[in-house]
């Protein structure tokens, strides 16, 4: 287990970023549970064409947090966001548990899903699981089971893929159409409203037939049960 994480400052960061987007159709099931919508640069660490992977986990630590620290709403509300770890932070750890060498730290390589998964069990003891997918084509028949995850547990989720190489979070699953609601990462710029990120899609449905086919796809499932499911 890390060592506890230093309380501090970001640039003020929007919440809940799905809020108000119109659902696709039918079957619907959503996070449950507030989050922080992470993305490039948004500490001042410039991690523009390197950096997604590590600002989808750090928006599903943020979930994480907030499910563990209610506590601490009010330092929350002032722009605190408590135990999310730095990019530094987070290449430190997968060192020290020897999953990547000494030249990870400091460097501008990639993190996907696998990584993801062994860094919420080392900053919070929060098991995943993997849902590995060998093509965009596939998606299809494992929407049953992503369809379960956001009806037990609740939690956010992270995408990776091969060719389809941009991290994102999943932050919901329509049944039908079959599509996934996909929280994009790579915004930079100043802090803007909801509003304007979905209107450019930075937070948006994506039907399951436009995720590449040529691209296997692995999915890390937080296995943490939302408070707002009892």
């Amino acid at each position: 287990m890390a060592a506890p994480i230093e309380c501090r400052k970001t640039q003020k960061l929007l919440t809940d970023v799905h809020s108000g987007l119109t659902s696709l159709g039918s079957k619907t099931y959503l996070v449950r549970g507030n989050y922080f919508y992470y993305h490039y640069i948004c500490d001042g660490h410039d991690d523009r064409g390197w950096g997604c992977g590590y600002r989808t986990l750090q928006s599903l630590c943020s979930w994480v947090n907030l499910q563990k620290q209610k506590d601490k709403v009010d330092q929350i509300s002032k722009g605190y966001l408590l135990k999310v770890p730095s990019i530094p932070e987070i290449q430190n750890a997968l060192v020290t548990m020897r999953d990547k060498p000494e030249s990870f730290v400091n460097s501008k390589e990639w993190i996907g899903s696998f990584e993801v998964c062994l860094c919420l069990d080392y900053f919070y003891d929060v098991p995943c699981k993997i849902l590995h997918i060998n093509s965009g084509k596939e998606i299809l028949s494992h929407m049953e089971a992503i369809s379960n995850h956001f009806k037990q547990f609740g939690s956010p989720i992270m995408m990776g893929g091969e060719s389809d190489t941009s991290s994102k979070g999943i932050l919901g699953v329509c049944e039908d159409p079959p599509a996934l609601l996909v929280m994009d990462p790579h915004y930079h710029g100043p802090t803007e409203s909801i509003e304007y990120l979905q209107s450019k899609d930075w937070i948006k449905w994506r039907l399951v037939e436009d995720f590449k086919n040529e691209s296997f796809y692995n999915m890390c499932l937080p296995q943490l049960k939302s408070s707002e499911l009892g």
